[in-house]
């Protein structure tokens, strides 16, 4: 071989990782900034001609797909650099070997593979397209590092909540602009998607999450909140009965806003709560309540916690829902209960099946909460440090 192997950052992130501690790289990308292209080169030219014996796994859900995208990438790459060798290629089992490494090529319609032979490496072709159950049959069988890629064009998912939030993950995003050999009518057609589609562009132009036209808010699970962080408030919404009464401790660094679930309980009468700020060392912490609730804000006061009632008036919602937007939210890994009201925290429908500008009820209870947290705080900028600019 005499031609120079082209590649971009992904092969560099790939080299990195292989040399790192972590377990699994993450690769959500756009279209066409070359994930997949630079995640086989570096099988091929970086861990198959510095390891011999082992067994690599090239995976995706149908076999179809996984014959029509990555198996053929896979051997174009070997033709284009004059590596290909027929005897090499076992075709009947979708199979090549490389410096007696064996690369197999394996879907999700084949269960006695996924079931098969452990294997020293794993690469994910699309992962998102996979299921959670599928996932863990691949990894329980892989002993050495795990590779995936995907557009992320759903709005909720497994690899968000389950792989990235691994503290042997590394994650990586990237997009066309980190491909420096797409074709320039590629790119005209992918930025004509900022005119005619912003959905699109954010996922497959951007290579952010896609984010359901109902879903009111997007955000990212993290481990813990950032010690850069600084603390805003504690926001909480009362229940009783059938509704919980939550509490969440809010955070703000530069553009973000990161949200800690603290109490999601139901049954809790003032005394209960009053309780549990002060054994969780939150009685001094500012908070604001419902300021529907005057009693229940007027007691814990009278107990001695420093709380204050939300401030609400004429489109206070609508307004608190659109200060939020202009942050990106984060919610820490063990707030079980915020994930998923943020997940299901929707726009209602009207008769028309159109969207209107009001929140679902049920999954609210959380969000309203973060809502008193920040939406009070900016409508009251003499409460100084505290206020979000």
């Amino acid at each position: 071989m005499t031609q120079q192997v082209q590649t971009n950052v992904i092969f560099n992130h790939a080299y990195r990782f292989s040399r790192s501690n972590k377990k699994i790289l993450i690769e959500q990308g756009g279209s066409r900034s070359g994930k997949t292209f630079n995640i086989l080169v570096w099988i091929i030219f970086d861990y198959c001609f510095n390891n011999t014996g082992h067994i690599v796994t090239v995976c995706r859900k149908t076999f179809p797909s996984l014959r029509a995208t990555v198996m053929r990438d896979f051997l174009d790459i070997l033709k284009h650099y004059e590596l290909y060798n027929e005897k090499y290629h076992n075709k009947s089992n979708s199979e090549y070997t490389i410096n007696g490494n064996i690369i197999e090529f394996i879907s999700l319609d084949q269960p006695a593979k996924i079931r098969g032979r452990k294997r020293n490496l794993l690469f994910v072709n699309e992962a998102n397209e996979i299921d959670w159950d599928s996932w863990q049959q691949l990894i329980f069988r892989t002993e050495g590092k795990i590779l995936i890629d995907y557009n992320p064009s759903e709005a909720n998912h497994w690899i968000y909540d389950k792989v990235e939030v691994r503290d042997d993950a590394i994650f990586y995003k990237t997009t066309y602009k980190d491909n420096p050999f797409i074709d320039k009518n590629i790119i005209h057609e992918l930025e004509r998607l900022k005119e005619t589609d912003d959905e699109y562009w954010q996922v497959f132009g951007l290579g952010e999450r896609a984010l359901s036209r109902t879903q009111i808010f997007k955000f990212a699970v993290i481990n813990k909140i950032p010690d850069t962080a600084k603390f805003i408030s504690i926001g909480i919404d009362f229940g009783y009965t059938n509704d919980p009464t939550v509490a969440v401790e809010v955070y703000q660094d530069e553009h973000s806003i990161y949200i800690n679930e603290l109490l999601y309980r139901t049954m809790m009468t003032t005394a209960d709560i009053h309780r549990f700020l002060l054994e969780n060392n939150k009685g001094n912490k500012l908070c604001f309540g419902d300021s529907a609730e005057v009693r229940l804000i007027d007691e814990l006061r009278r107990m001695g916690n420093n709380i204050r009632p939300s401030v609400k008036g004429q489109n206070s919602i609508a307004a608190g829902i659109d200060l939020l937007k202009r942050y990106k939210l984060h919610v820490t890994e063990t707030s079980v209960n915020a994930i998923r009201e943020f997940r299901d925290y929707r726009w209602k429908k009207d008769k028309a099946n159109r969207l209107t500008n009001i929140p679902n009820d049920g999954s609210d209870h959380i969000p309203d909460a973060v809502r008193y947290a920040t939406y009070s705080l900016m409508s009251k900028p003499n409460y100084g440090k505290y206020a979000i600019r």
